[in-house]
C-alpha cells in the first residue's frame, strides 16, 4: 500500500511537470509560428484598427509569459476556454464580422467540443487495437516460438510489408476498394459503428507490425531464460512452461511497448486517419482547429493528449512492477 502510494506520488508529480512542460511549448509555438487568428474569426475585410481591438480584448498582445500564466490559472479551475471559431450551435463563426458574434458568450467551450468527439474516437481506437492484437497476438506467438524457422522470417517480411504502407494511402484505397466499388462499408463521416471499421483496419494495419515484431521477440528471448530449463527439470510439459511463465514474462516488454509507443502512434493516427475519412472523433477536430487557427482546441487537445500518455504510462508501470517484483521504481 505504501509502495503504492509512493510510487503514485511520484509519478504524478514527474507528469504534471512534464504535461507543464508540453503545454508551455504548444502555447508558444503557437503564437510565434505565422497566421493571425483574429483574421480567421473576423474575416479578411474587417479593418486592422477592429482587428486589433479584438485581439487585444482576447489578450493575445499581452507577453506570451503573461498569456500563459493566465492560461494555466484557468486549466487549474478547470476551464479550457471557448473556442475562436466554432459557436455554441455548433457551426463556424468564422468570417462573420458582427460585433456579438464573436463574444465568449456566443463561442462554444473548448472542453464540451471535446467531450463530444471522445467518444467516436474511443470507438475508433478501440476498434483499431482490438483488430491489430486478433492479427498480432497469435502471428507473433507463433513466430516467437518457431524463432529461427519459417514462421519467424514470414513474420518479419508480413510485419516489413505492413509497416512500409502509408495510412494515408492504406485508407483511399480502402476507401476506394470496400466502400466506391464494392459498397461493403461506408467510408466518410459517421452514421452508426459500421462507419468506424474501415478507419479502425487503417489503424490496425499501423499498429499490427510494432506489436508482432514486439511479440515474437519477447516470446523467443523467453525461450532462452533459466526458468524455461528449471520447468523442464521439474517436469512441467511445454506448453505449461509456454502459457504460464513465457508468456506471462513476455507480457511485461509488451506492456511497456503498448504505454510507450502503441498509444503515441494511435493518438497520432486518428488525427490522420479521421480527417481522411472525414470521421468526427477528436483528430479531426484537432486538423480542423490547425487549420482555422483555433488555438484553444489545439491547447487543451496537446494537453489531455500529453496526460493520457503519462497516466497510461504510469499505469503500465504499476501493472509490470505487480507482474515482476524485481522491477524497481
Amino acid at each position: 500500500m505504501i509502495f503504492a502510494l509512493d510510487f503514485f506520488a511520484r509519478r504524478l508529480a514527474q507528469g504534471l511537470v512534464i504535461v507543464t512542460l508540453v503545454a508551455f511549448l504548444v502555447f508558444t509555438l503557437l503564437r510565434v509560428v505565422p497566421g493571425d487568428p483574429v483574421r480567421m474569426m473576423l474575416g479578411p475585410m474587417t479593418p486592422p484598427s477592429v482587428m486589433e481591438e479584438t485581439a487585444r480584448e482576447l489578450g493575445l498582445r499581452d507577453p506570451i509569459p503573461v498569456q500563459f500564466a493566465r492560461y494555466i490559472s484557468q486549466i487549474a479551475v478547470g476551464n479550457f476556454g471557448t473556442s475562436f471559431i466554432r459557436g455554441t450551435q455548433g457551426g463556424s463563426t468564422g468570417g462573420s464580422r458582427g460585433e456579438t458574434t464573436h463574444s465568449a458568450e456566443n463561442r462554444a467551450p473548448v472542453i464540451g467540443l471535446i467531450v463530444q468527439t471522445i467518444p467516436y474516437s474511443l470507438l475508433l481506437g478501440g476498434l483499431g487495437i482490438l483488430f491489430a492484437i486478433i492479427v498480432s497476438v497469435p502471428v507473433g506467438i507463433y513466430a516467437g516460438l518457431n524463432a529461427g524457422r519459417w514462421p519467424d522470417r514470414a513474420a518479419v517480411y508480413l510485419s516489413s510489408f505492413l509497416v512500409s504502407l502509408p495510412n494515408i494511402w492504406l485508407g483511399i484505397v480502402f476507401i476506394l476498394l470496400f466502400s466506391a466499388k464494392t459498397g461493403w462499408l461506408p467510408a466518410i463521416g459517421y452514421k452508426g459503428p459500421a462507419y468506424a471499421v474501415l478507419p479502425a483496419l487503417v489503424i490496425a494495419f499501423e499498429l499490427a507490425p510494432v506489436l508482432i515484431r514486439s511479440i515474437s521477440v519477447s516470446v523467443a528471448s523467453g525461450l532462452h531464460e533459466n526458468y524455461v530449463d528449471v520447468g523442464k527439470v521439474r517436469g512441467l510439459t511445454r506448453r505449461t512452461i509456454i502459457s504460464k511463465h513465457v508468456l506471462r514474462n513476455a507480457s511485461i516488454p509488451l506492456l511497456n511497448l503498448f504505454g510507450v509507443q502503441v498509444i503515441g502512434m494511435l493518438l497520432g493516427g486518428l488525427f490522420v486517419v479521421e480527417f481522411i475519412f472525414s470521421y468526427p472523433g477528436l483528430g479531426l477536430l484537432t486538423i480542423n482547429a490547425v487549420f482555422q487557427r483555433d488555438f484553444p482546441i489545439i491547447q487543451a487537445v496537446a494537453i489531455l493528449s500529453g496526460a493520457v500518455l503519462v497516466v497510461v504510462n504510469m499505469m503500465v508501470d504499476f501493472i509490470a512492477t505487480n507482474i515482476d517484483r524485481r522491477l524497481q521504481y
